[in-house]
């Protein structure tokens, strides 16, 4: 199936929650971001679709929001599509998409950790990179390091 395809599919399932298709470089097809999940779910399930592998899932802070980007592929279809949903960077909330696919538990963890987003529903939403009381999110743009860590001079 085309990504053409796949958004058309996605756009018929699921009207206005489906926002857009873009093809550059990478192709992707942004998604509100409540809607996920659902969406999601249907990629996963659907026979014609069964995007049955989540390839990676990523933070990216663009200043103005983050996003939460979803490689999906379908070993049995052999095709793959790439999925954006962008958050507010002050309230950043996705659900969570690890009863779908396992290894979206560290992955979420991770964008969690180093971006700050916050999957609602995950089963164990807490830092994976970091220790636990350290402060802010390493990945964010504006993110200031903090001068002492423990009584540690932190170094950049």
């Amino acid at each position: 199936m085309t990504p053409q395809e796949i958004f058309d599919a996605l756009k018929s399932q699921f009207g206005d929650v489906i926002i857009d298709l873009t093809e550059n470089v990478d192709t992707w097809i942004r998604v509100k971001p409540g809607s996920i999940a659902d969406v999601c779910v249907f990629l996963h399930d659907d026979e014609a679709m069964k995007f049955e592998s989540l390839m990676c899932l990523s933070g990216v802070d663009y200043e103005e929001h983050l996003s939460v980007v979803y490689h999906l592929s379908s070993s049995s279809h052999r095709h793959r599509i790439t999925l954006k949903v962008e958050v507010p960077r002050d309230d950043p909330h996705v659900p969570t998409v690890e009863h779908l696919w396992l290894v979206a538990n560290w992955h979420e963890r991770e964008a969690y950790d180093m971006f700050g987003i916050v999957f609602d529903g995950h089963s164990d939403l807490r830092r994976i990179l970091c220790p636990d009381d350290w402060e802010g999110h390493p990945l964010r743009k504006d993110y200031q390091v903090q001068e002492f860590y423990r009584g540690i001079k932190v170094e950049v």
